[in-house]
Protein backbone atom coordinates (compact mmCIF):
# COMPACT_ATOMS: atom_id res chain seq x y z
CA UNK A 1 0.00 0.00 0.00
CA UNK A 2 1.39 3.43 -0.91
CA UNK A 3 1.68 6.16 1.76
CA UNK A 4 -1.12 8.06 0.03
CA UNK A 5 -3.41 5.01 0.11
CA UNK A 6 -2.63 4.28 3.77
CA UNK A 7 -3.61 7.84 4.69
CA UNK A 8 -6.84 7.58 2.71
CA UNK A 9 -8.31 4.74 4.80
CA UNK A 10 -8.53 6.68 8.11
CA UNK A 11 -9.94 9.69 6.25
CA UNK A 12 -12.59 7.55 4.57
CA UNK A 13 -13.54 5.77 7.78
CA UNK A 14 -13.85 9.07 9.63
CA UNK A 15 -16.09 10.54 6.92
CA UNK A 16 -18.39 7.50 7.04
CA UNK A 17 -18.39 7.50 10.85
CA UNK A 18 -19.25 11.18 11.21
CA UNK A 19 -22.00 11.10 8.59
CA UNK A 20 -23.68 8.00 10.03
CA UNK A 21 -23.28 9.34 13.57
CA UNK A 22 -25.06 12.57 12.64
CA UNK A 23 -27.86 10.69 10.88
CA UNK A 24 -28.44 8.45 13.89
CA UNK A 25 -28.31 11.32 16.40
CA UNK A 26 -30.84 13.34 14.38
CA UNK A 27 -33.26 10.43 14.04
CA UNK A 28 -32.81 10.03 10.29
CA UNK A 29 -32.68 6.24 10.77
CA UNK A 30 -35.62 4.48 12.43
CA UNK A 31 -35.23 2.21 15.50
CA UNK A 32 -34.32 -1.35 14.53
CA UNK A 33 -33.25 -0.43 10.99
CA UNK A 34 -30.60 -2.79 9.60
CA UNK A 35 -27.35 -1.58 8.08
CA UNK A 36 -24.91 -3.66 6.06
CA UNK A 37 -21.23 -3.10 5.42
CA UNK A 38 -21.87 -3.68 1.72
CA UNK A 39 -24.62 -1.07 1.68
CA UNK A 40 -22.52 1.45 3.59
CA UNK A 41 -19.56 0.86 1.30
CA UNK A 42 -21.69 1.35 -1.80
CA UNK A 43 -23.33 4.55 -0.53
CA UNK A 44 -20.05 6.17 0.54
CA UNK A 45 -17.96 4.65 -2.25
CA UNK A 46 -15.49 3.08 0.17
CA UNK A 47 -14.09 -0.40 0.71
CA UNK A 48 -15.22 -2.76 3.45
CA UNK A 49 -12.38 -1.69 5.78
CA UNK A 50 -13.50 1.92 6.46
CA UNK A 51 -17.14 0.80 6.54
CA UNK A 52 -16.31 -1.85 9.12
CA UNK A 53 -14.24 0.55 11.24
CA UNK A 54 -17.00 3.20 11.23
CA UNK A 55 -19.57 0.59 12.33
CA UNK A 56 -17.21 -0.69 15.03
CA UNK A 57 -16.91 2.80 16.53
CA UNK A 58 -20.68 3.37 16.42
CA UNK A 59 -21.35 0.01 18.09
CA UNK A 60 -18.87 0.96 20.84
CA UNK A 61 -20.79 4.22 21.42
CA UNK A 62 -24.13 2.44 21.59
CA UNK A 63 -25.38 4.10 18.40
CA UNK A 64 -25.61 0.74 16.63
CA UNK A 65 -26.37 -2.74 17.93
CA UNK A 66 -24.43 -5.81 16.82
CA UNK A 67 -26.33 -9.09 17.30
CA UNK A 68 -24.73 -12.46 17.95
CA UNK A 69 -25.48 -13.36 14.32
CA UNK A 70 -23.58 -10.31 13.08
CA UNK A 71 -26.62 -8.21 12.16
CA UNK A 72 -26.02 -4.48 12.60
CA UNK A 73 -28.99 -2.24 13.39
CA UNK A 74 -30.02 0.91 15.20
CA UNK A 75 -31.10 0.09 18.77
CA UNK A 76 -34.69 -0.59 19.79
CA UNK A 77 -34.67 0.61 23.37
CA UNK A 78 -36.60 -1.06 26.17
CA UNK A 79 -38.59 1.06 28.63
CA UNK A 80 -35.89 0.44 31.24
CA UNK A 81 -33.18 1.64 28.88
CA UNK A 82 -35.16 4.77 27.95
CA UNK A 83 -35.65 5.57 31.63
CA UNK A 84 -31.93 5.06 32.28
CA UNK A 85 -30.92 7.39 29.45
CA UNK A 86 -33.51 9.98 30.53
CA UNK A 87 -32.01 9.88 34.03
CA UNK A 88 -28.54 10.40 32.56
CA UNK A 89 -29.78 13.39 30.58
CA UNK A 90 -31.26 14.87 33.75
CA UNK A 91 -27.99 14.45 35.65
CA UNK A 92 -25.53 15.57 33.00
CA UNK A 93 -27.51 18.32 31.28
CA UNK A 94 -28.74 19.99 34.46
CA UNK A 95 -25.10 20.23 35.59
CA UNK A 96 -24.00 21.59 32.19
CA UNK A 97 -26.73 24.25 32.27
CA UNK A 98 -25.79 25.23 35.81
CA UNK A 99 -22.14 25.66 34.80
CA UNK A 100 -23.17 27.66 31.74
CA UNK A 101 -25.30 30.13 33.70
CA UNK A 102 -22.46 32.43 34.90
CA UNK A 103 -21.31 32.78 31.26
CA UNK A 104 -24.79 33.33 29.78
CA UNK A 105 -24.52 36.72 28.06
CA UNK A 106 -27.27 38.38 26.02
CA UNK A 107 -25.79 37.16 22.72
CA UNK A 108 -26.26 33.57 23.91
CA UNK A 109 -29.82 34.27 25.03
CA UNK A 110 -30.60 35.88 21.65
CA UNK A 111 -29.11 32.86 19.87
CA UNK A 112 -31.20 30.43 21.93
CA UNK A 113 -34.33 32.48 21.21
CA UNK A 114 -33.58 32.35 17.47
CA UNK A 115 -33.06 28.58 17.57
CA UNK A 116 -36.32 28.17 19.45
CA UNK A 117 -38.09 30.18 16.73
CA UNK A 118 -36.60 27.80 14.16
CA UNK A 119 -37.95 24.87 16.17
CA UNK A 120 -41.40 26.46 15.90
CA UNK A 121 -41.03 26.61 12.11
CA UNK A 122 -39.99 22.97 11.69
CA UNK A 123 -42.87 21.88 13.93
CA UNK A 124 -45.31 23.68 11.63
CA UNK A 125 -43.73 21.84 8.67
CA UNK A 126 -43.94 18.47 10.50
CA UNK A 127 -40.18 18.01 9.95
CA UNK A 128 -39.15 15.38 12.49
CA UNK A 129 -35.45 15.36 11.64
CA UNK A 130 -35.36 19.16 11.56
CA UNK A 131 -37.02 19.22 14.96
CA UNK A 132 -34.49 16.86 16.54
CA UNK A 133 -31.56 18.68 14.91
CA UNK A 134 -32.75 22.12 16.07
CA UNK A 135 -33.64 20.84 19.55
CA UNK A 136 -30.15 19.40 20.03
CA UNK A 137 -28.63 22.61 18.65
CA UNK A 138 -30.53 24.54 21.34
CA UNK A 139 -29.11 22.37 24.09
CA UNK A 140 -25.57 22.17 22.66
CA UNK A 141 -25.41 25.96 22.22
CA UNK A 142 -26.25 26.43 25.90
CA UNK A 143 -23.96 23.68 27.17
CA UNK A 144 -20.92 24.91 25.21
CA UNK A 145 -20.92 27.88 27.60
CA UNK A 146 -20.26 25.47 30.47
CA UNK A 147 -16.74 24.91 29.14
CA UNK A 148 -16.92 21.28 30.24
CA UNK A 149 -15.99 19.28 27.11
CA UNK A 150 -15.84 15.87 28.78
CA UNK A 151 -19.32 16.33 30.24
CA UNK A 152 -20.69 17.56 26.91
CA UNK A 153 -19.19 14.52 25.15
CA UNK A 154 -21.05 12.29 27.61
CA UNK A 155 -24.30 14.13 26.87
CA UNK A 156 -23.77 13.70 23.12
CA UNK A 157 -23.24 9.96 23.56
CA UNK A 158 -26.63 9.77 25.29
CA UNK A 159 -28.22 11.82 22.48
CA UNK A 160 -26.66 9.43 19.98
CA UNK A 161 -28.17 6.37 21.65
CA UNK A 162 -31.57 8.08 21.83
CA UNK A 163 -31.63 9.46 18.26
CA UNK A 164 -33.83 6.84 16.56
CA UNK A 165 -36.10 6.67 19.63
CA UNK A 166 -36.49 10.47 19.61
CA UNK A 167 -37.82 10.14 16.06
CA UNK A 168 -40.50 7.75 17.34
CA UNK A 169 -41.24 10.14 20.20
CA UNK A 170 -41.75 13.07 17.82
CA UNK A 171 -44.47 11.14 16.00
CA UNK A 172 -46.28 10.56 19.30
CA UNK A 173 -46.03 14.12 20.61
CA UNK A 174 -47.86 15.84 17.73
CA UNK A 175 -46.38 19.16 18.79
CA UNK A 176 -47.85 22.40 17.48
CA UNK A 177 -45.70 24.83 19.51
CA UNK A 178 -42.02 25.06 20.47
CA UNK A 179 -41.14 23.16 23.66
CA UNK A 180 -42.63 24.96 26.66
CA UNK A 181 -39.58 24.33 28.82
CA UNK A 182 -37.27 26.06 26.34
CA UNK A 183 -39.03 29.32 27.13
CA UNK A 184 -38.53 28.65 30.84
CA UNK A 185 -34.84 27.92 30.24
CA UNK A 186 -34.43 31.24 28.42
CA UNK A 187 -36.34 33.12 31.13
CA UNK A 188 -34.19 31.56 33.86
CA UNK A 189 -31.00 32.52 32.01
CA UNK A 190 -32.20 36.11 31.71
CA UNK A 191 -33.03 36.23 35.43
CA UNK A 192 -29.88 34.44 36.55
CA UNK A 193 -32.17 31.95 38.30
CA UNK A 194 -30.13 28.77 38.85
CA UNK A 195 -32.84 26.72 40.64
CA UNK A 196 -35.34 27.68 37.94
CA UNK A 197 -32.85 26.80 35.20
CA UNK A 198 -32.05 23.40 36.71
CA UNK A 199 -35.76 22.58 37.03
CA UNK A 200 -36.55 23.71 33.48
CA UNK A 201 -33.71 21.68 31.94
CA UNK A 202 -34.56 18.58 33.98
CA UNK A 203 -38.21 18.81 32.95
CA UNK A 204 -37.36 19.45 29.30
CA UNK A 205 -35.03 16.47 28.89
CA UNK A 206 -37.25 13.96 30.72
CA UNK A 207 -40.93 14.84 30.18
CA UNK A 208 -41.07 13.76 26.53
CA UNK A 209 -39.23 10.50 27.05
CA UNK A 210 -41.70 9.52 29.77
CA UNK A 211 -44.39 9.28 27.09
CA UNK A 212 -42.52 6.41 25.49
CA UNK A 213 -42.53 4.33 28.66
CA UNK A 214 -46.18 4.94 29.60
Amino acid sequence: MTPRASEAVPAAHDRVYRTLRTRIMHGEIAPGAALTLRGIGKEFDVSMTPAREAVRRLVAEGALFLSSSGRVSTPELSNERIEELAALRALIEVELASRALPRAHMALIDRLTAINNTIGEVIVNRDAVGYIRSNLEFHRTLYLRAQAPAMLAMAETVWLQLGPTMRALYGRLRRTDPPHYHKLIIAALKAGDEPGLRLAVRSDVTQGLRLLTS
